[in-house]
């Protein structure tokens, strides 16, 4: 149980974050720019928590596909 409300904690603070940001970032960003900002950060956090708590370490094909995911946000970005 106490790794449920831990959880429930974490994801609380973080929406406490996010509804403000991107009320913000609307006014600058597009929703599909502030969407891939929001995955982008969240896939660098995670990559990061797993392999600094996690002991996991990343391999050739995490990188290529975190490349691909890179380029694909560079694509939304990009003024057509």
């Amino acid at each position: 149980m106490l790794v449920i409300f831990v959880s429930w904690g974490i994801a609380f603070f973080e929406y406490c974050l996010q509804v403000p940001a991107n009320r913000l970032g609307h006014s600058v960003f597009s929703a599909a720019e502030l969407k891939t900002i929001q995955e982008v950060i969240t896939l660098l956090v995670f990559a990061g928590f797993s392999v600094w708590y996690l002991g996991e370490p990343l391999h050739w094909n995490h990188l290529v596909g975190f490349a691909l995911i890179a380029a694909g946000a560079a694509f939304v970005f990009k003024p057509w």
